[in-house]
Parts: structure tokens; sequence; C-alpha cells
């Protein structure tokens, strides 16, 4: 099956999904040939998916749409390890309920981006669910005699632990079980294919080697590209932290207005990835008029994540607030003691009680530099005492819209 008239291969290096691959030749054999078998492997580790998801996710829907059968992994024991790569530090343990909990949220999420009824609907499985009753004495014989320490103190994966002096026993144990899933996914489900993020690329590798050194058997990974804006950063970060696709964490009006404040030369890629605009059409939206292109941008995450309703409200919202009004009756909103206006409160101690700022030394800054303002009033003094028996409008520079709503 052919997407926007490409062979699947050719289609996702156009749109810029395809990273890195195993062997590039056998992998456009297997996207553009008769259906296989995939996975994708995303382990538990928040209650709610984020931004950095996406580009696999994503990937995995055009590999179904295209007729191959995927599984979704959900790393129920991997979880309770903690994946070391990129890390400084170790991360936080979590306890298996806890892991459980984020399992059953994750899958519900997953299920707004992957097919998982119809036609060759995807597998949801936990690797839990082959590990738990694995002992470790079995495990170390079976899959530990295959790793190599020196080799895997070698892998992207340890560097930044090594360099902090403070890898673990335990996080050296990450790399072969998701190297296992492989294995297990290969023999009761006939998989091929490993795809996921860039980050991954190590314990990817990984699964093929052990099933080469066991079984002779040849599989292959393919990794999509990181979330990074034009400067090489990692774009989903917030003041908040990062950007989750559970609304409850991130509000559908900060997650649209995110993408209407990126930088103009990503919007390209961002349209490419998740927007079904033709590439052709990105070119010439994004060549003629940046801004046009950039609330097309917006609106599509914004749609692809929420869905069509959610995003318009959001669109409608942004514009209100922009075009001069400065309030919208959607937009965000925090609600406080009416008694606490109307008697008075400082400035500093009300924009850290509604979330505008993290502390007071933070309002304080940003009331020297001109950035805070109250009803469209910058504020000048500090030491301001505010003061009002109806609902106010505070800005943080030009982005930041927050109505304070008294109850």
């Amino acid at each position: 099956m052919k997407l926007q008239g490409l062979e699947l291969y050719d289609f996702l290096l156009e749109r810029g999904l395809i990273y890195q691959t195993t062997d590039q030749n056998k992998l456009k054999s297997l996207l553009n040939g008769k259906p296989i078998t995939f996975y994708l492997g995303i382990d538990p580790t928040a209650d709610s998916l984020h931004i950095g998801h996406l580009c696999s996710l994503r990937t995995f829907r055009f590999l179904q749409e295209a007729g191959h059968k995927g599984i979704l992994v959900i790393g129920g024991a991997t979880a309770q390890i903690g994946d070391p790569s990129g890390r400084s530090d170790m991360r936080e343990m979590i306890s298996s309920e806890k892991v459980a909990q984020n399992l059953e949220q994750i899958k519900t999420f997953a299920k707004k981006f992957i097919k998982t009824d119809g036609e060759a609907p995807a597998v949801i499985v936990s690797n839990n669910d082959w590990m738990k009753n694995y002992t470790y004495v079995d495990f170390l014989r079976d899959v530990g005699t295959y790793f190599n320490i020196n080799v895997m103190l070698s892998a992207e994966a340890y560097k930044k632990r090594l360099e902090n002096g403070g890898l673990t026993f335990l996080e050296l144990g990450y790399m072969p079980i998701q190297a296992y899933d492989f294995e297990y996914l290969n023999e009761k489900y006939g998989c091929v294919l490993q795809i996921g993020g860039s980050d991954q690329w190590g314990n990817m590798v990984a699964g093929t080697q052990l099933i080469r050194r066991k079984k002779n058997i040849s599989l292959d990974v393919m990794t999509t590209p990181l979330l990074l804006n034009s400067k090489g950063e990692k774009m989903g970060k917030t003041s908040g932290g990062a950007l989750w696709v559970d609304n409850s964490k991130t509000s559908v009006y900060d997650f649209y207005q995110y993408w209407m404040n990126v930088d103009d030369q990503d919007v390209a890629v961002v349209l490419k990835w998740f927007s079904d605009l033709s590439v052709k059409e990105i070119e010439n939206e994004c060549k003629t008029d940046i801004r046009k292109a950039k609330k097309l941008m917006a609106y599509a995450v914004t749609k692809l994540i929420h869905g069509e309703e959610q995003a318009k409200i959001a669109q409608a919202t942004a514009e209100e607030i922009f075009s001069g009004k400065g309030s919208s009756q959607n937009m965000n909103s925090v609600k406080i003691d009416r008694n606490v206006l109307a008697s008075g409160i400082g400035v500093l101690d009300l924009m850290t009680k509604i979330g505008i700022t993290a502390s007071n030394g933070e309002a304080r800054r940003l009331i020297a530099q001109g950035g805070l303002s109250i009803d469209d009033k910058k504020i000048t003094d500090a030491n301001m005492i505010v003061i009002s028996s109806e609902p106010i409008i505070v800005k943080k520079g030009k982005k930041v819209h927050l109505k304070v709503e008294l109850v």
C-alpha cells in the first residue's frame, strides 16, 4: 500500500521519519514488501505520554496504514529498572504498583495514535508478562552470557552514568531485558523489526546482536528522530516541564500556544512529521506565509493529540486573546478566594499564588524587566498591593495570559 502516492520507505524518508537503520536496503525491502510484524517499546515511567513519544507513534501508525502488523510493548518490567540512556544520575525507582497504574494510562493514551481495532489491529503487551516468572539465574544463563561487559560499558546508553561514576548493577540490567524483548517477540509473533527513538539505538541494536549470537538470525531496527529544534535543543520542554498529552497536565490551549511560539525554522519539519499535508504543500506554505504555516502546524499537532473540536477551541481562544481583546471565555484560568483580592494581596505573593511565577524572587525580576501586567497595566512597583472585586487578567510577557477568577 502506498501513502500519498509513495512507497512506505520513500514516504517516511521524505517526511524525515527515518533516522538510523541497521541495513538501509533491507529496511526498504521490508517496508515496501509483504506485511511484516514490527514493535515499538514505551516505558510507563509516567502516567501520560509526552510529545517526545509522538514521532515513533506516528511512524507506528504509518506502518499500520501500509499493512504491517504492529506490537506496542509497554515496559512494565523495564520501567521498574529505569533506562540509563543519556542520564547523568539514576532514575528514581518506581514501585511496581505505580508502574502498573501508569501502564494502564499509557495504554489508553496510545490508542489515540495507533489502530487497536478493525483490520490488523495493534497488539499491546507488557514485557512484565514474560519477565515476571523468569528467574534471575535462568535469565543470566539464557541471556546474560551473551553480553560482554566491556562492550556494554562503551555503549552511549551508559556513557553519562559512567562519566559521573554512578552506574549501578541495576541499570546494567536494562539493556539485556530490552534485548530479550525482541527475541521473545520474534519467537511468539514473528516480529522482525523494532522501531523507536534515536536515543534508544544502543538498546535496540543489542536486541539484534543477542538474536544473531543465539540463533544466527538477522533482524533489524529503525529509529525515528528525536524532537529537536533547529538549534539542536529538545522540543516539548516548557516552564512546567514536559509537553504532556494528558490535558490535565498540559492544557489544550498551552499545548497549542507552545507550537505557535516555536522558531520559524522548525515549522516545516514539524508539519512533515505531524500533519497530513503533502511535503509540496508544506514547502509552499512555509515559503509563502510562515505565520499561516505556523497556525497550520499548531492546529495540526493539537488536532492530532486532542481532536478537532479541542483544536478549534484552542485556535479560537488564541485569536481572541491576541486580537486586542486580551481575554477569552476559554482562556486558561485559576480560581482564588474573592476575599483575598477584596482585602488586598501583595503583587509578588499573588503571582506566586496563581502560578504565574515559581517564586517571589522570579516575580520581582519580571517586574524589574517590565514583564508582568494586570488588566493590560504594566506592574512597576514590586511592593504594590492588588485589590479587586472583579476577575483580573494577568500577563507574563507577550505569550502567557491567565484569568484570575473569584470564588
